[in-house]
């Protein structure tokens, strides 16, 4: 029986604590809300919430990380028929996964928004808020991310002897140029400032 203090109710949140998926909600509600970029759809997630518990599942049981194809088995017991469906399902069965009880534990786009807006009292961001700023935090994130790309590379490459050093400065600057004044400036910045403002002067070509 739930208890008060958990408020612990939904499907999604029984299987969470089921299968030890630590972090899950706090993912599932980033992911949604576009918190950690571009927002994921529910029934993406859905299908993501499904693959990690079949993946635990695996994990439980004792496979091999590298025996099965999480994906693809997933999308196999998921249709729940024709030969790929049974192929799948035996395999789990020689590796020890309970597939009739595991496939009970999928849960449906319905179920990942019940636990997101009651459990986790999760709502999507206005549409009125301010995009640009969503779009700015988007871009520098990619950045980010290619730095890092770029940094683990010229580590790697040093430690095999292919590169003279690792510690270079790594610089990342996506930039955007105004093709009618010839503005060059930091794609944030840009979006930030609104634009270049060419657009408003009257002496501009497009006004002539």
């Amino acid at each position: 029986m739930t208890t008060a203090a958990s408020g612990v109710n939904t499907k999604v949140a029984r299987v969470i604590r089921a299968y030890d998926l630590d972090g899950m909600g706090a993912n599932l509600e980033a992911a949604w809300t576009g918190a950690s970029g571009e927002r994921t759809s529910l029934r993406d997630l859905a299908d993501e919430f499904n693959e990690a518990v079949l993946r635990a599942a695996l994990d439980e049981a004792g496979a091999s990380s590298l025996s099965v194809d999480v994906s693809s088995t997933y999308e196999a017991i998921r249709g729940d028929s024709g030969s790929s469906a049974t192929r799948a399902r035996r395999r789990l069965e020689r590796e020890g996964v309970d597939v009739d009880e595991v496939s009970g534990d999928f849960v449906t786009h319905q179920a990942i928004h019940t636990y997101l807006t009651q459990e986790r009292e999760a709502s999507l961001p206005d549409a009125s808020e301010d995009i640009a700023k969503r779009k700015v935090e988007t871009v520098e994130k990619l950045q980010g991310r290619m730095s890092a790309v770029a940094e683990s590379a010229l580590t790697a490459l040093a430690n095999a002897d292919e590169l003279d050093r690792a510690d270079y400065d790594v610089l990342i600057d996506v930039r955007a140029v105004c093709q009618n004044c010839g503005t060059d400036a930091p794609v944030s910045e840009l979006i930030r400032q609104g634009g270049c403002g060419c657009a408003s002067d009257p002496t501009s070509d497009d006004e002539v």
